[in-house]
């Protein structure tokens, strides 16, 4: 009964989603194509701007050369860069403080997934401040426009730039959840392969991972489109031919750029066809442990693709035939095997760890109806799964 009411709550969302505005962020792409974005912000009359950005990226001198680019052209600019790693309502908060005491009408996020869902909590506050975060939480309440928001990603990686969702921490509560809506899906995406070619190797593979868990999930699932399809298909490419060398040799330019596209073309596929159980444990992994999103994803992946069994051998072969591993006699079973082990293979080529070493006996419950009320009944999955079933899931990567 449970289940047949999870699918028919996924039939009718899936129904209720081919009437939403969907749209896709203005690209500009290659290399130094972040030059470009001052006069577009001139041009769409901002005259004051917010920059959501972090400590890293300040660091890293990343920010300064745009800030006095767009400094030249009149625009004032106040800075808010103390979002952390799964960013929270403090963040937002404190962004959103600044955004209004400076009368900002435009806000960039500069910086990784982190800091766009920060910019994208500030923008959704903006437009409803009679509003928390908290009430916000789920499908379609934020619903009127927010400012201009730009998008500049410095990973490669959580796709946040080509998103309806915000996905935010709660540290009080040690929970994770999204803030899903259209307007929040940013009106202009900058795709320069030079703000990634500087970055460490670890967060390469991390963020590399995520995409490639973004794209799996979306095409595994029952909510594909056409289009998401063959986004997700083109970004299993990429990632296998070029994530490696994007770890190895972080100075390829081809490399960073293919994986930035990577990245933004999961992220196109996951915004309509949604993700699955993996990206529900990893939230709570990050919420109860602060594990970074990524590399949870990536430990969490094959263990949760195995799991799902028969179920997943034919989207999984297609997938293996895109990622370019396997011979055309081989069966369906045959190629998903063999995608699982790359996986996993990729994984330890790039010092992922197969299991999570933080995980508490005494959490896994709490973490279990967690994941469990996060991903049913909306994630369109491949096969049901069920609290024991998550439970098994949490012990099978606990280390």
């Amino acid at each position: 009964m449970r289940t047949c009411y999870y699918r028919s709550y996924q039939a009718i969302h899936k129904i209720i989603s081919t009437f939403l505005p969907w749209r896709y962020p203005s690209l500009l792409e290659g290399e130094g194509s972040l030059d470009k974005l001052p006069a577009i912000i001139k041009d769409q009359k901002v005259d004051c701007l917010l920059i959501v950005t972090d400590q890293g990226i300040i660091s890293a001198g990343l920010l300064y050369p745009f800030v006095e680019q767009v400094k030249s052209l009149s625009i004032d600019v106040c800075i808010y860069d103390k979002t952390v790693p799964n960013p929270t309502i403090q963040n937002i908060e404190e962004a959103l403080e600044l955004y209004h005491s400076n009368q900002c009408i435009g806000i960039v996020a500069f910086g990784g997934g982190s800091c766009i869902d920060c910019a994208k909590g500030v923008a959704a506050r903006a437009a409803r401040p009679d509003k928390s975060i908290s009430e916000m939480r789920g499908q379609l309440k934020v619903k009127k426009k927010t400012p201009l928001l730009f998008a500049v990603p410095t990973t490669s990686g959580t796709g946040s730039e080509a998103t309806l969702a915000a996905v935010i921490s709660h540290t009080e509560t040690q929970e994770k959840y999204a803030v899903n809506d259209p307007v929040l899906i940013p009106d202009y995406a900058v795709l320069d392969p030079l703000l990634t070619i500087k970055l460490p190797a670890h967060i390469t593979a991390a963020t590399g991972m995520d995409a490639l868990t973004h794209a799996v999930e979306a095409y595994i699932g029952r909510s594909n489109t056409e289009e998401t399809k063959k986004c997700s298909l083109q970004a299993v490419n990429l990632i296998f031919n070029h994530l490696p060398t994007a770890y190895s040799h972080g100075l390829n330019k081809e490399s960073r750029r293919s994986m930035q596209k990577a990245s933004y073309l999961a992220g196109v596929a996951f915004t309509r066809a949604y993700v699955g159980y993996v990206h529900a444990i990893a939230h709570t992994l990050s919420a109860f442990y602060g594990v970074p999103h990524g590399q949870a994803n990536a430990i969490i992946l094959p263990h949760v693709l195995e799991y799902y069994g028969a179920s997943v051998y034919k989207p999984l072969a297609e997938l293996a035939d895109a990622a370019e591993i396997c011979e055309s006699e081989e069966s369906d079973k045959e190629k998903a095997v063999k995608f699982i082990r790359s996986i996993k293979e990729l994984n330890a080529a790039m010092n992922i760890p197969d299991k999570v070493s933080d995980i508490k006996d005494e959490d896994i419950p709490l973490m279990v109806e967690r994941a469990h009320k996060e991903a049913n009944p909306l994630y369109p999955v491949p096969k049901i799964l069920l609290k024991d079933d998550l439970t098994r899931l949490y012990h099978l990567i606990k280390e």
